[in-house]
């Protein structure tokens, strides 16, 4: 499940030694009708899909096969995914399916692409109002991460890919948690420091991947905010209201850094630190407790839950975690209220 990760802002450089040194019969593109217009030059062979989280579904993954199959795709082509999480993680299982299998790159032009969707080798697409219900594990061979799309981003996006950032670095180290949480979105990028910061980052996650590539145990760490998170999302979703990835999971961050402290006596200072800082950057999406029993009946179908049970990624403190943590529907609710009250909603 190795992937080849290469960090760089000489994007096109590099897309060409990997295509001149491959031997690839065709290279297929994949990107969304935003990042089509970022491939340079304009390449023979282009599947163009819908930007959105509510353009990932089946339908869009049939369109994408019969692209391939129109231009003649076989085993022995290259797809590249030049797009957020949306177009790699979809384009990913249209590739790996395809054929049974067609080897791809992704090339992550969001924050949140770069830091989390394109890298660990999950693929898929969101079935029946469940986020990624229809997947398989599949890794893009390689993996460029590059800084040079992020300055046209909206404000929105960064955030959304922070929050992953965040999340790393609550699984692995206090200091740059609290580095993090003093981050100043209104400051224009230093593309230097934050490809470092994707690097330090990104080595998390491979690292736990590297351990548990299929999620058979350590690396459900990596879900750590994702049970709640998932549930606000398909909650959105549902209410033809989406809401970007990283808000859900900065909402579901806090909402199991709460029970982590009710359950492992996580220290209520960085409840609160993070707490105040979702609280600043993300509250673009309020609910009331009107809306529980629909949220938990959410988390009890998610993919990490067994037996309707609802399964969280808990921390006894940053940098340690404890996985398969069954929380009950009492713990969850007060969590949940005790999430408004740090949010103010």
């Amino acid at each position: 499940m190795a992937q080849n990760l290469i960090f760089t802002n000489d994007v096109e450089v590099t897309i060409r030694h990997l295509v001149a040194n491959g031997g690839y019969q065709r290279v297929v593109w994949i990107a969304d009708v935003n990042t089509a217009s970022l491939i340079t030059p304009a390449p023979q062979y282009i599947i163009t899909i819908p930007d959105g989280d509510d353009s990932k579904t089946l339908e869009t993954v049939a369109h994408v096969w019969n692209g391939m199959e129109k231009m003649g795709a076989t085993r022995q082509s290259l797809v590249i995914n030049l797009g957020g999480g949306m177009v790699t993680d979809l384009g990913g299982f249209a590739a790996a399916t395809f054929k049974r299998g067609v080897r791809f790159i992704n090339v992550p032009t969001t924050l949140l692409g770069a830091v989390d969707a394109a890298v660990g080798g999950k693929t898929g697409f969101n079935y029946r109002g469940l986020k990624n219900e229809i997947g398989a594990f599949a890794p893009a061979s390689d993996v460029i991460i590059s800084t040079r799309y992020f300055d046209t981003l909206p404000v929105q996006e960064m955030k959304s890919g922070f929050a992953e950032v965040v999340k790393h670095a609550m699984l692995n180290d206090r200091d740059e948690f609290l580095h993090l949480l003093q981050h100043d979105f209104t400051v224009p990028i230093d593309h230097d420091d934050l490809l470092e910061r994707l690097r330090k980052s990104v080595q998390v996650k491979v690292d736990i991947v590297a351990r548990d590539p299929n999620e058979q145990g350590e690396r459900q760490a990596l879900n750590l905010g994702h049970t709640v998170g998932h549930a606000f999302e398909s909650l959105a979703l549902r209410r033809g209201q989406p809401i970007p990835h990283g808000y859900a999971v900065a909402w579901g961050l806090v909402t199991e850094a709460v029970l982590s402290h009710l359950i492992l006596k996580f220290p209520s200072e960085d409840v609160h630190r993070l707490g105040s800082f979702v609280r600043e950057n993300y509250r673009d999406f309020p609910f009331t407790c009107d809306d529980y029993d629909e949220l938990i009946e959410l988390m009890s179908h998610d993919k990490k839950s067994r037996n309707g049970e609802i399964s969280c990624t808990l921390l006894n403190t940053i940098g340690h975690y404890s996985i398969g943590h069954t929380v009950t529907p009492d713990d969850m609710t007060a969590a949940l209220d005790i999430l408004r009250d740090l949010l103010g909603i």
